[in-house]
């Protein structure tokens, strides 16, 4: 059985708002990860094809990892146990992962969460990280931005490599 994303990616507005830009930009970024898996078996997508042995699926734990990181705990300010980072065991490990669909199931779970999160928040409102950095949401949301494009270009080349499949 091959993987269908539960997403549709959305072209960004041209014009928007601020937060609506942010967000909007922030649900294009999510949907573009998981049409990286599109079309892929659980192992294809748990195949390490990099020398880091970075995954796709690794890849959609840890940005679980941070969708929970940047806007339940410092947006929401709540502190709950991440789904798989425990202190020793990192999310990219796939070892104690319940299978593919589970942790998309758990990642577009939390992209809702995020969403309700920073649906109506001020960008100027200024919060203080557990690390003691004054940011403000702005900071937050961008910072989540880049983290996306960062592995959005990893899962990229990954997908590359296991099938030839290219895309943007």
């Amino acid at each position: 059985m091959t993987f269908t994303s539960p997403l549709t990616r959305t072209e960004p507005p041209r014009t928007n708002p601020e937060l609506a830009a942010l967000n909007s930009w922030l649900d294009y970024n999510r949907a573009t990860l998981l049409s990286k898996l599109d079309g892929l078996t659980e192992e294809q997508a748990g195949q390490p094809m990099v020398g880091s042995g970075t995954t796709l699926h690794g890849v959609v734990r840890h940005l679980t990892t941070m969708e929970q990181f940047f806007f339940v705990e410092y947006v929401g300010g709540q502190v709950e146990p991440y789904p798989y980072y425990d202190g020793e065991k990192v999310d990219w490990d796939l070892d104690r992962s319940e299978g593919l669909q589970p942790d998309v199931d758990r990642y577009v779970a939390l992209c809702e969460r995020a969403r309700a999160i920073t649906a109506d928040v001020d960008p100027d409102t200024v919060i203080v990280t557990k690390r003691g950095n004054t940011v403000d949401i702005r900071w937050v949301m961008l910072g989540q931005i880049q983290e996306y494009a960062r592995h959005n270009g990893h899962a990229d080349i990954i997908r590359e490599l296991i099938d030839g499949t290219t895309g943007e």
